[in-house]
């Protein structure tokens, strides 16, 4: 597996990567992390069509998903320890 992109962004890291003809999306928020894998055949233009996947809209989602991601584990944490 081998780092082929990064993008920036303000509240997340993310990372594409390259493995097995599929690339991988990672997106890194504190200890939480997202990834989304795409075989390479799905895509006309390679990573490039990756790059044009993750829009606005999509990177919202990730967003919100990360919020209920912090709280389904902080629930948890709370319950197990009292």
């Amino acid at each position: 597996m081998r780092i082929i992109a990064e993008l920036p962004h303000p509240d997340f890291k993310i990372s594409i990567l390259n493995m097995n003809q599929k690339f991988i999306v990672k997106i890194e928020q504190g200890s939480l992390e997202q990834s989304y894998k795409i075989p390479e055949m799905d895509l006309t233009d390679g990573v490039n069509s990756v790059f044009e996947l993750l829009d606005e809209e999509f990177l919202k989602q990730v967003g919100i998903r990360f919020l209920a991601m912090r709280k389904d584990f902080k629930d948890t944490y709370f319950r197990y320890n009292y």
